[in-house]
């Protein structure tokens, strides 16, 4: 099996074993990575995803060995334009790197080791947070190649650094190193090698530690709000997060009554 889901407690990590194509991406995988998403979204046990790829890659890619192959355009049209065009409303779409359409609405967080490079970065991208190890690098290696960014790349980027900074990258396929990524807001964190998965989970059980409907709630309108014009979006925010106030709101202001979590203590909740 190249993709496997390992579990401690709330959080689940999501792991891509294909250490021998540096993690790069076939078909099977990208099926396989889907379904464990799916699987995970859905699963009420499941607080915090962690997404990473074990052998000292995050992924290097699509692999090319397998694209070579569409230069078959019969095939080509059959094996991509066909089957990974975007399903009907309310299907869940694939892309060819696999998750890269599924709209999550749990936390997700990237660990990223070595390369996260082409679609590879795509996929990180996907991510609503990525952890890096000091080593780990992005990059558009596609450029050199003749294959664009279609799992998200162009779309995400620009909303991560800017429409300049992303263009940059884009075009020029150069290497971006952690130190620069965490300086233009393209990674949250830098971990130690070797130590990218440890930070993520830790992170992700923070997260899960936390009431969940109002961190979905938040994390929902922080990502529909994007581009929505400002009454529109706190229109959006209202409509999340309302009901989840005479819930667990309610709940939670009993136990800061009662005494918890005085002076922004988080320690005791």
């Amino acid at each position: 099996m190249t993709v496997r889901i390992e579990r401690q407690g709330k959080v689940a990590t999501v792991v891509h074993s294909r250490p021998e194509a540096r993690n790069a991406m076939d078909p099977e995988s990208a099926e396989a990575l889907t379904r464990a998403f799916l699987e995970l979204d859905g699963d009420e046990e499941t607080a915090a995803i962690v997404f990473w790829g074990e052998g000292g890659a995050f992924c290097a890619g699509w692999d090319l060995k397998y694209a070579q192959a569409f230069t078959d355009a019969e095939r080509f049209e059959r094996e991509i334009v066909e089957s990974l065009a975007f399903p009907p409303a309310g299907a869940e779409p694939r892309g060819p790197m696999g998750p890269s359409r599924l709209e999550m609405s749990k936390p997700l967080i990237a660990a990223v080791e070595g390369p996260a490079v082409a679609g590879g970065m795509e996929l990180a991208l996907w991510c609503d947070v990525r952890v890096m190890a000091e080593d780990a690098y992005f990059g558009v290696y596609c450029r050199r190649w003749g294959i664009p960014l279609i799992d998200g790349g162009t779309v995400r980027l620009p909303r991560l650094v800017g429409q300049g900074s992303a263009l940059e990258i884009i075009m020029t396929g150069r290497k971006v190193e952690a130190d620069e990524a965490l300086r233009i807001g393209l990674c949250e964190k830098v971990a130690p090698k070797g130590q990218a998965r440890a930070v993520a989970e830790a992170m992700a059980q923070e997260i899960a530690r936390f009431p969940q409907g109002a961190v979905r709630a938040d994390r929902a309108s922080a990502i529909a709000g994007h581009g929505l014009s400002v009454r529109t979006a706190l229109e959006q925010e209202w409509k999340q997060g309302v009901h989840t106030i005479a819930t667990e709101g309610a709940a939670g202001a009993g136990r800061f009554a009662a005494g918890k979590g005085r002076g922004g203590d988080f320690s005791e909740i």
